[in-house]
């Protein structure tokens, strides 16, 4: 995979993972990459525990961009955390039809409600960001780093949830029903209806069904805004200028979250860049790797032993090297095994580092081997 390539020619980067695999550390690199050669990037995250701040060196990270210094010239680096629920009301007072519809939304109990747990509701506000974002034309390139992979479907799917929602059959039998505000005027939904949203009613409270058609009538005038921002999101995410990109370690069951991303992406038609297999143990033995345990163990105990160690310690040393050449071996086998399923897509091996990334120096100790390169 050659990454220098693809952050000069992408304007959107989504950096797909499931956890533990270095996502979020691969994102932040990313963006620094491309800031360190001229860009203006910004790294936005919507994983919920928050590691873009502490890979940043930063203590907690706002919903508006936070430049970060870079140590050097070049470009521009800003990272920022994904606040859905601000990101909702943005949208709102976009498509509001007039102020006053605006405020009974964002004022009203059921929208507060509403805007925090719709399913699939911070998967679909992260493009809707990456969306706005991308519109306003600041930043060169765009980095979202996402939660675990096995929400794949709910990012690809995001776009479409918005708009189910808004033309679901229920929402609109309900405002085509008739509801007033201060009465119940549910005449589509009949008489078994009616006895249950008044038992409702009853349970939740006296506002509730005022609330919800407070909400309904405001929200009426807002469907086809909404429909028409979800249709340009998901032509975002399929345009030439997105690219996808995976990252997983090269451990079995993180491999298999990647493969299925892949292939949930490959059935979208979503456009892919490849994949980043990090954490790579790295392999000091050559062409030496193919002698056997006992014969590599007798040699490195030779060589601590010219290196002036004590027996005992040596003993362990040896023993610590051939642990770490079983997953070396174990890493070999795997990152083939994933290659050969993902056929001639491009495939980048990033070694293990010894710490964690918590600055922009550490991640700039990535900068040699993500951006090597490759064919």
């Amino acid at each position: 995979m050659n990454v220098e390539r693809l952050i000069a020619e992408a304007e959107i980067i989504v950096v797909c993972g499931s956890g533990g695999v270095g996502k979020t550390t691969a994102s932040a690199a990313l963006a620094l990459g491309a800031a360190r050669r001229g860009r203006t990037a910004c790294v936005l995250t919507i994983d919920p525990a928050r590691r873009l701040a502490n890979a940043l060196g930063l203590e907690e990270l706002p919903d508006e961009a936070h430049e970060v210094p870079l140590p050097a010239g070049g470009g521009r680096l800003f990272a920022m955390a994904l606040d859905a629920k601000r990101t909702f009301d943005r949208l709102v007072e976009e498509h509001a039809p007039t102020a006053e519809a605006r405020d009974r939304i964002l004022r009203n109990r059921i929208y507060g409600q509403l805007s925090s747990a719709m399913g699939g509701s911070q998967e679909y506000m992260a493009m809707e960001r990456l969306f706005e974002l991308h519109e306003q034309g600041i930043y060169d390139l765009l980095v979202l780093d996402t939660p675990p992979s096995r929400h794949a479907l709910d990012f690809i799917d995001a776009p479409n949830r918005i708009t189910r929602f808004v033309e679901g059959r229920a929402l609109r039998t309900l405002v085509e029903g008739g509801l007033r505000v201060g009465g119940l005027g549910l005449r589509a939904l009949g008489q078994a209806s009616l006895v249950g949203w008044k038992a409702l009613e009853r349970v939740i409270g006296v506002t509730f069904l005022s609330d919800l058609t407070e909400f309904l009538l405001a929200f009426e005038g807002m469907y086809d805004g909404f429909k028409e921002r979800a249709t340009a999101v998901r032509s975002l995410l399929g345009d030439r200028r997105t690219v996808f990109l995976l990252v997983t370690t090269p451990e079995r069951e993180p491999i298999e979250e990647a493969i299925f991303f892949w292939q949930r992406l490959v059935e979208a038609e979503l456009p892919f860049g490849g994949v980043i297999v990090n954490k790579v143990h790295a392999d000091f033995l050559g062409d030496e790797r193919h002698r056997s345990p006992a014969a590599l163990r007798r040699a490195a105990l030779a060589q601590l032993a010219e290196a002036g160690l004590e027996a005992s310690v040596a003993g362990r040393v040896a023993d610590a090297f051939l642990a770490h050449q079983v997953l070396v071996e174990r890493d070999r086998a795997n990152v083939r095994s994933l290659a050969r399923r993902l056929g001639s897509e491009p495939l980048l091996e990033v070694p293990y580092l010894d710490g964690d990334v918590h600055d922009v120096p550490g991640l700039e100790r990535l900068e040699p081997h993500l951006f090597a390169t490759g064919a």
